[in-house]
């Protein structure tokens, strides 16, 4: 595969990018039917840990891919006699199932967004090294450890001779890696991109959340005041993204209106408690758009559950747009750290698809001063929405979407 190939230049094209393709796999299902439906009924997709043990740990929960995944993985012909992460086959199926919904679609580039990469094969290299391994076998697993190789694996399986470049911008990063998108899209640098972003469930970064004191040994309640810390979650979630304009509207399922980022640079871990940093993010995404605060739909927040990040985005909610119906949807999936942005935006398009607000479970009583859609979905109609995703070391991303024809 050619990383350094060039990626076409064109002229910037008048018309804002396009999504026709979706794939997606969450703690609420393993594909975007199910998806839907687990979003509208507001299914808490939280269990006890079943992939490692967690006896020693003070948080024991985590929103895991449904339990047929790997059954999935088996029956896939595609999969079946593969020795692949965790993660690379998460990536495989997202892709095919939004590859499925746009036959003949060959991306000039893929962005992938991800924090862990193929975590789970460098802990399984790691704990070799005291027994001694074979240089085979070390080999695979340090090359599947690496971010772009679970990336690198399904595109081949796909026949994709393009481009790949990672984003890995800790939460931000699946955000981020859309807007990076639907910007080489929007400025003529490509006429097809694929985005996908994913992280797996893996010990070594639940142990490191966990000895933080950032997970919590009881439901994750976003902007509720009596909330305790978030879940760790995982998933993929792939959009095929093209030019406004050049393909038929009936492909269209949604536009990338706009985005912004911003960087509050407060502290390695801990938010700008004055929210300047989600402010800034929000407002450079709507001008960017061109649009009001009024104009927006809803909001799905980043809202890990955990006291300093809820009380930051609700002051720069507040700020920017104070009367936007607003959820987290991480109550039901966890925070899948950077594939997290992708699948909320995932959601937000299902939300515009389905004639609905996603709901913001495990609310008893909020603190956040904004309109939450508490623990059962509403019926709207929403068109233009916003998703925030936010990450360590200050890292602050929005981007805007609007419904399709």
């Amino acid at each position: 595969m050619d990383i350094d190939r060039p990626v076409s230049r064109r002229e910037p094209t008048p018309f804002p990018p396009v999504i026709t393709g979706l794939g997606c796999l969450s703690p609420l299902g393993g594909d975007v039917p199910s998806t839907m439906t687990a979003l509208r009924d507001g299914k808490d997709g939280v269990s006890e840990v079943r992939l490692f043990p967690v006896e020693a740990f003070h948080s024991r929960t985590a929103g895991q891919l449904p339990p047929d995944f790997e059954v999935r993985c088996e029956k896939n012909g595609c999969l079946a006699s593969l020795r692949w992460s965790r993660a690379a086959r998460q990536v495989f199926l997202a892709m095919q199932e939004a590859l499925a919904g746009r036959p003949g679609f060959v991306p000039d580039i893929v962005v992938a967004g991800t924090t862990s990469g193929g975590m789970d094969f460098g802990e399984a290299f790691f704990r070799t090294l005291p027994g001694g391994v074979s240089q085979r076998t070390a080999r695979r697993l340090v090359r599947g450890y690496v971010p772009q190789q679970p990336v690198i694996e399904a595109m081949k399986c796909f026949g994709f001779d393009a481009p790949l470049q990672v984003v890995s911008n800790a939460c931000a990063s699946g955000t981020n890696a859309l807007c990076l998108g639907a910007g080489l899209v929007k400025k003529g640098r490509a006429k097809r991109v694929l985005v996908v972003g994913f992280d797996a469930l893996a010990e070594l970064v639940f142990a490191g959340f966990d000895s933080l004191r950032a997970s919590t040994a009881e439901k994750c309640r976003p902007f509720d005041s009596a909330r305790t810390g978030l879940v760790l979650g995982e998933g993929a979630a792939c959009f095929l993204i093209e030019a406004g304009g050049e393909v038929p509207g009936e492909v269209v399922r949604a536009s990338v209106a706009g985005w912004g980022f911003a960087n509050d640079n407060h502290h390695l871990t801990q938010p700008d408690p004055s929210g300047i940093g989600p402010r800034l993010s929000m407002e450079r995404a709507l001008a960017s758009a061109g649009w009001s605060a009024d104009e927006v739909d809803y909001i799905n927040a980043h809202g890990t559950g955990t006291p300093y990040n809820d009380a930051s985005e609700a002051a720069a909610i507040r700020a920017v747009c104070p009367k936007v119906p607003v959820s987290s949807t991480k109550g039901m999936t966890g925070h899948a750290l950077g594939a997290a942005g992708a699948i909320e935006a995932a959601f937000c398009l299902l939300a515009m698809e389905g004639g609905f607000l996603p709901p913001n479970i495990n609310l008893r009583e909020s603190d956040s001063g904004l309109d939450i859609v508490a623990n059962t979905a509403r019926k709207a109609r929403p068109c233009k929405v916003l998703s925030n995703s936010f990450g360590f070391g200050g890292s602050n991303a929005t981007i805007l979407l609007e419904k399709g024809p």
